[in-house]
């Protein structure tokens, strides 16, 4: 019995081993994703955030990437796009393929690992506003695309958050101005959900601060086409709702609220349907910020569980706030 046990504990030791090494490796590549991150005067970073998927983050790719590079970039979120709306066509923002467009982008593609084929996207563009005679930046959310082949696999909170979460992270975990332009329901409350003193939203205590009308003032009068928003289009400032806004190069996106993706919670969907006139094409503009109680939620309710990347960005964010607060 003794040479028997001896014998079955040679080959668990060595796979135990395997596995804590395994464990070890994934643990240093995570670690440099977030170091890198942190030190990187330009984000260029590549993580496998789901299996066989794998996500890069790149800052300010019109002047961080040589025109080669460039152009195979663009060339992958058009893949993405003709996918997304196979009868139509973009023409603004990241579209153009002009680096000056591109240099205030930061681009988050999500390509299949085995093939490289891209299949979803996010451009989160940052803007120059005044708040109270001061230069600030806000960084917008941006356009999102995900092929149809793939929808409902998971993919919103890398597509809506991990880049943001990082931009945080790299910045010292300052609080940071975020905007979202959409007429979206699920997007509408992933944005309430997640960021911090979002205005607008139906969730109790929502409310517009002159900082919040400071910005969407800047934004509306500076920087329409990073959301593809005409000159025609107006504002309500009250309801910080765009009417008439697809008449600026995104008029593909333009949805009925019956074709919009709704979010599990109705109150969304329901003050969606009752701010918004569909038929005339209107989005709300969002403002928020994200802060370290906004981390939080975002990796403890958004991001799976059982990924690596939101175990150690959990871990991470409460070790910080101890130490914050």
């Amino acid at each position: 019995m003794a040479s028997l046990e001896n014998g079955d504990t040679a080959p668990r030791a060595k796979k135990g081993f395997a596995k804590l090494g395994a464990t070890v490796a994934r643990l240093w590549r995570q670690a440099g994703f977030w170091l890198g991150a942190l030190f990187q005067p330009t984000i260029d970073l590549s993580l496998r955030t789901s299996p066989g998927l794998r996500t890069r983050i790149i800052e300010s790719p019109g002047r961080s990437l040589p025109r080669p590079e460039l152009d195979t970039l663009v060339d992958q979120l058009r893949v993405v796009a003709a996918k997304t709306l196979p009868q139509e066509s973009l023409t603004y923002g990241i579209f153009s393929g002009e680096p000056e467009r591109l240099s205030r982008a930061i681009v988050t593609l999500i390509c299949e690992e085995g093939t490289g084929r891209p299949i979803a996207f996010n451009a989160l563009s940052v803007m120059d506003v005044t708040l109270d005679g001061r230069p600030v930046e806000v960084t917008h959310l941006g356009l999102v695309m995900v092929d149809p082949d793939v929808r409902g696999q998971g993919l919103s909170w890398v597509l809506y958050g991990l880049t943001a979460l990082v931009l945080f992270a790299r910045d010292g975990l300052r609080p940071k101005w975020i905007s979202n332009v959409t007429q979206v329901p699920s997007v509408v409350g992933m944005v309430s959900d997640t960021f911090s003193d979002v205005y607008p939203s139906p969730l109790p205590g929502a409310r517009q601060s002159f900082a919040h009308l400071q910005l969407a003032r800047g934004i509306l009068a500076r920087h329409r086409a990073v959301f593809g928003v005409g000159e025609e289009a107006g504002f309500d400032e009250a309801r910080s709702v765009i009417t008439n806004a697809y008449t600026g190069g995104s008029d593909a996106l333009k949805k009925t609220f019956e074709s919009a993706p709704k979010h599990r919670n109705t109150i969304y969907n329901e003050f969606c349907a009752r701010e918004l006139d569909y038929a005339r094409g209107d989005d709300v503009l969002q403002l928020g910020r994200i802060d370290l109680a906004g981390a939080r939620r975002y990796v403890m309710s958004e991001v799976p569980h059982g990924s690596l990347p939101a175990l150690l960005a959990a871990s991470a964010m409460l070790a910080l706030q101890r130490l914050v607060l």
